[in-house]
């Protein structure tokens, strides 16, 4: 309907004297939005306001003439001005009959539009540091990032989903000297675990497989293992002076290649570990990227040479330097430090230009808030590199707190004390997981009720919608034990008995679907979606506490479960674009 009224406000715009608004001031934006107020009518438009100021002439005359030239449709019922200049458009119950038999006949195609159509976006997301399992923290970034890419992907765009994996610098070394030192463990040495080593259950089980993959081949005595070490922190120490320290003599001791071998062992066994989290909790990707590969295949130093040739980089006290104040960020950036080590930054600049490279129209990252200070210098990086400044977004993801018995959860990797993913689904589902998630908008801090998650009640979100669902379909099967059969084609013919409040009220709210579908993507904002299902499903449990489906007046017991099954088609398809199931049965 939205769109309908877009054409039909461009077509009398179109027509509008030139000596009453110049084609040069009609130069803008044709905004339609629903209304607030039915008496309002459905939708509105400040079309004439807008045109009003670029050929400064009274808005709300401009509004009578617009009215007077748009085009007749048997969808409008009446089009009035309101205010200084507001057109608010009254559609016709033919109008919304249509809807029901649009949704009816496109079934899971409705709501899904071509906005995007010949255009392609990558997005981004979770790209966890593989150094453990997956915490619930990075469950927020899986399901906002996986309903962003439906959404996206639900409105014609060409969605690529990936994840970047960490798996080079320092923290790939903390990871292979705590999964090295959990080994000496299990071939008997005893020893103080460094208190900047990663901890937790998953380092001693890598350790363990590194033990039968190697047997003692790379054990050596704790007491040459840690001879003459700078004091760790509990000591009185620097603890990052000390776990360097502890790298250095990992290599020493057991030589490279084997350090490597006990890096590759422990990434694989933490990868397949995400992946397999991931997959379980309905989030795929298309492409797992490695920053190891940016490296090894000299990305990093094609990436470098092409801003030092467009003259961006600088070389300065030894290091090189990218010119990140050129496109307004508050500092330049070091690329390669004066030792010659490259830096992270080096490695998002050649990831940028790897994305740029490999075509696609739109970069969306998704990155934690803690992350805020990267967006600038990444986004100059990709504009010295002769990207568009437009084709890079990021959007930040808040942090969750999980509560269980109203008391905070904590989550640090390297402590070992955290929740995962994993538990929490096991706790609460995935459903409640995915919906939770996103039900806040991402720039928002989340607190995570579990109580909640798991309560059979209206007042949780996820059950009062699937319920919505579920009750439909237990309507028709109620139908098929009466000996009763539903005649779908009898029921859009009879679309005028549904006059009551409710069912009017459930029609519109069934027929806003592709317009918030189109909002969500736009405002990567799932979260929109869920408020939506939950009014749609108050709506539809409000119709069916007011009124009997299964009627002895066939025209209206067929037209009533025409408008049911259109509410549980659009729940259905809404639950879909954020991941969540749609049960047939509670």
């Amino acid at each position: 309907m939205k769109t309908l009224i877009e054409k039909l406000l461009a077509h009398a715009m179109a027509e509008l004297p030139e000596d009453l608004v110049p084609a040069a001031a009609r130069n803008v934006s044709i905004e339609v939005e629903s209304t607030r107020d039915a008496q309002h009518g459905d939708f509105a438009s400040n079309l004439a306001m807008q045109l009003a100021r670029a050929a400064r002439q009274n808005p709300r005359k401009l509004a009578e003439t617009l009215v007077r030239l748009l085009p007749a449709s048997p969808a409008i019922a009446k089009v009035d001005i309101a205010g200084a200049g507001f057109i608010n458009f009254h559609l016709s119950k033919e109008a919304y009959h249509a809807v029901i038999a649009k949704v009816l006949r496109d079934g899971r195609r409705y709501g899904r539009s071509l906005d995007g159509a010949g255009r392609s976006v990558q997005v981004e997301f979770v790209s966890a540091n593989p150094t453990g399992p997956l915490h619930v923290g990075h469950g927020r970034h899986a399901a906002y990032g996986a309903s962003v890419a439906n959404l996206l992907e639900a409105v014609g765009y060409r969605v690529e989903r990936e994840y970047y994996i960490n798996d080079s610098g320092r923290q790939m070394d903390i990871l292979a000297v705590s999964s090295w030192l959990r080994y000496l463990e299990h071939c008997g040495e005893h020893f103080t675990f460094p208190a900047n080593g990663y901890r937790g259950d998953y380092i001693a089980a890598i350790g363990e497989r590194l033990f039968a993959a190697q047997g003692t081949t790379l054990r050596h005595g704790a007491a040459e293992v840690f001879k003459d070490l700078p004091p760790d922190e509990p000591q009185g120490g620097d603890k990052d002076a000390y776990i360097d320290a502890l790298i250095a003599r990992a290599r020493t001791l057991i030589g490279a290649a084997a350090f490597r071998r006990v890096l590759d062992l422990a990434l694989a066994g933490i990868l397949d570990d995400i992946r397999e989290d991931l997959k379980e909790f309905g989030v795929t990707f298309d492409c797992w990227f490695s920053e190891r590969h940016l490296s090894d295949n000299g990305s990093v130093d094609r990436a470098l040479d092409a801003l030092r040739a467009a003259g961006h980089a600088y070389l300065k006290d030894g290091a090189w330097w990218f010119k990140s104040t050129d496109y307004g960020d508050e500092k330049d950036r070091v690329m390669v430090r004066e030792n010659g080590v490259k830096t992270y930054f080096a490695s998002d600049i050649a990831y940028v230009f790897n994305k740029l490279r490999r075509g696609f129209d739109h970069l969306l990252y998704i990155w934690g808030a803690d992350h805020h200070g990267y967006i600038t210098r990444l986004r100059a990086g990709l504009t010295a590199l002769g990207g568009p400044a437009e084709s890079f977004e990021v959007r930040l993801v808040q942090f969750v707190s999980l509560f269980r018995g109203g008391e905070k959860a904590q989550m640090s990797t390297r402590s070992g004390e955290f929740v995962t993913l994993r538990d929490l689904r096991k706790e609460v589902g995935n459903d409640a997981a995915r919906l939770f998630y996103v039900m806040r908008s991402n720039d928002q801090h989340l607190d995570f009720d579990l109580e909640l998650a798991t309560a059979r009640s209206n007042d949780n979100p996820v059950y009062y919608i699937q319920y919505a669902h579920a009750r439909v379909a237990s309507v028709m099967r109620q139908l098929q034990e009466r000996g009763l059969a539903h005649d779908a084609a009898h029921g859009l013919a009879s679309l005028s008995k549904l006059t009551a409040p409710q069912e009017l009220q459930l029609i519109k709210r069934v027929s806003a679907f592709p317009e918030i579908v189109r909002q969500c993507a736009a405002q990567r904002a799932p979260h929109t979606m869920v408020h939506y299902l939950r009014d749609l499903a108050n709506d539809f449990h409000t119709n069916y506490s007011a009124h009997q489906f299964i009627v002895d007046d066939a025209a209206l017991r067929d037209a009533r479960l025409d408008l049911a099954l259109a509410a549980q088609t659009v729940i259905r398809n809404g639950l879909e674009l954020l991941g969540v199931a749609a049960p047939v049965t509670m």
